[in-house]
């Protein structure tokens, strides 16, 4: 069955706009044209841009994807551990990204913690104090 590109789009939840901007950024392209110029898409089609949706849902980047998709058509030319080792990097990139941002939360907790919140004057407040000093006294680094 052929798919014009609003049908596809709502069928999987999405705008006609992000699949234009997959085209663009060659994960997906139409199987064929109707005669009067319309995108059709495919079966096939549908189950690529499933797999790209699903590959973006588990925090895959576009160039990720599209080495994902890569290997998903040339499985043949692939071992499992190629794909394995793909997921292993991005898992370790995320556990680095959340050690940065509990890094910050700390530091913000800090931060929160040393002020008194009350209704006086910012004249005198601990939080922009630290940001324009060093930030040492509080374990803020630059």
């Amino acid at each position: 069955m052929d798919y014009q590109i609003g049908a596809l789009a709502k069928r999987l939840g999405v705008s006609a706009d992000t699949l234009r901007f997959y085209e663009k950024n060659g994960l997906l392209a139409p199987s064929k044209r109707s005669e009067s110029g319309y995108r059709l898409y495919s079966d096939k089609d549908q189950q690529t841009l499933s797999f790209i949706l699903r590959a973006k849902s588990v925090g895959f980047s576009l160039a990720e994807i599209k080495e994902l998709i890569s290997l998903d058509q040339n499985k043949v030319d692939f071992a499992c551990g190629d794909v394995k080792e793909l997921v292993d990097l991005k898992r370790a990139q995320i556990q680095t990204k959340i050690s940065e941002l509990q890094a910050f939360e700390r530091s913000l907790k800090v931060l929160s913690d040393a002020c008194c919140g009350g209704d006086e004057s910012a004249l005198n407040c601990s939080i922009l104090q630290t940001l324009e000093d060093d930030g040492g006294l509080y374990g803020i680094s630059k």
